[in-house]
């Protein structure tokens, strides 16, 4: 265990604090447990996708991840449990380490919570602070809680920032390069959406390099916004195809009566049709077949984002397979992912229907959609290996603990 002036500080205030119990409906699976536990705004989405990386992988595994008071709860699914962190309090955090017994516990980003990640230590847990952020430990200023910090990070069998900034501010908190490594940003690493090569050739054949962008997983609210920036990136672009993805197959007949009473010509893709040169909007109400359109598409508009309470798509679905990224404000669900194809220039924030034609118009140059698709594939590329690298971590505590018995 752990000891010093600073610790002690930290336990002795933890323990005024009245605890509360520890109480939960999920018992604990038998085989290997990871526990995982992801503070950071808008990293449940990236959390349970690895989590279920890791019990795809590795057979038997249950992954518990647990979230921030104020995070985005996750949705529980076979091998995955899913519960927001009590408070930290030495008393409660005992609790949870004895009801769950993990053998590997994941901690993402940073806001430690000593009295948990002590409990883990001494529990004999495998401790890995992994996608450390620099803004992850702004509450380690002062002198006795970087000595606090100091401490916990000698509790970690490796830390892995997630850049340089994040790095340097680790080493100047006292974590040994040791067990500081860096890599970049863990990401929401998703498998590439599947599509049907032949229906893919057949698309090729049939625009013959004609432009097109792809609507993705539009709202209700969204299709007037969406039919009139077609209209305003056609001023520039006459055979400008546009692929229409409603977010619900049910709105199907209302897009009908949309595009009717707009005059627009249009093709209805799940009755078999194909695009003639005439044809203004190829509509695709099926859920199922996303990857085409990202595959054919340069350039695509992810809805469920103009209109708030959505929450957005995943953008790693469509930088995987090489389309440009247009996304509205309102996606908390993936704000991360959002925020990192933006810095890096694969994705492109629009607030309205003048901003989306902008967007389309300037990105049907091929070499401008085209930069936008490499950056957001070396994204792709990057998440993968952090991921491969916290997989492999796991997996080899998780040997190293079966071969102790």
């Amino acid at each position: 265990m752990v000891t010093g002036l600073g610790l002690s500080a930290y336990r002795a205030l933890s323990r005024r604090r009245a605890s509360t119990p520890y109480t939960t409906s999920a018992v604990r699976p038998s085989g290997a447990l990871v526990w995982m536990h992801a503070p950071e705004e808008g990293s449940a989405d990236t959390a349970a996708t690895l989590a279920r990386r890791l019990a795809a992988t590795l057979p038997d595994l249950t992954v518990i991840v647990t979230v921030a008071g104020k995070t985005r709860p996750l949705c529980a699914g076979k091998d995955l449990i899913c519960e927001t962190l009590p408070q930290d309090h030495p008393d409660t955090a005992r609790q949870f380490i004895d009801h769950w017994k993990p053998d590997v516990a994941l901690w993402l980003w940073g806001n430690l919570q000593q009295s948990f990640i002590d409990a883990a230590a001494h529990s004999g847990a495998a401790l890995f602070l992994v996608n450390a952020g620099q803004n992850g430990f702004d509450e380690l200023g002062s002198r006795w809680r970087r000595d606090v910090a100091r401490r916990m990070f000698g509790l970690f069998d490796k830390v892995i920032a997630r850049s340089d900034a994040a790095a340097t501010r680790l080493a100047m908190l006292g974590c040994s390069d040791e067990v500081l490594e860096q890599t970049a940003p863990l990401q929401t690493s998703s498998i590439a959406l599947p599509f049907a090569q032949t229906d893919f050739d057949e698309m090729a054949d049939v625009l013959k390099g004609r432009p097109v962008w792809h609507a993705a997983a539009v709202q209700p609210e969204e299709v007037a916004v969406v039919l009139e920036a077609h209209r305003h990136a056609s001023r520039m672009s006459h055979r400008l195809l546009l692929v229409l993805n409603p977010a619900d197959p049910a709105q199907e007949n209302d897009c009908i009566a949309i595009l009717k009473d707009q005059n627009m010509r249009f093709a209805n893709w799940d009755e078999g049709a194909f695009p003639d040169d005439n044809c203004q909007v190829l509509l695709a109400p099926s859920q199922g077949e996303l990857g085409l359109w990202y595959r054919c598409a340069p350039v695509s508009f992810l809805g469920s984002s103009l209109v708030a309470g959505k929450g957005g798509l995943d953008p790693m679905q469509a930088a995987a397979l090489g389309s440009a990224v247009l996304y509205g404000p309102n996606v908390r669900n993936h704000l991360n992912v959002y925020t990192r194809l933006a810095t890096v220039g694969a994705a492109r924030i629009v607030n309205d229907a003048n901003a989306l034609g902008v967007a389309v118009t300037r990105l049907m140059a091929p070499d401008h959609a085209a930069t936008m698709a490499l950056a957001g594939w070396d994204v792709a590329s990057e998440s993968a290996a952090v991921t491969d690298r916290i997989v492999d971590l796991v997996q080899d505590a998780l040997d190293a603990r079966q071969r102790k018995g």
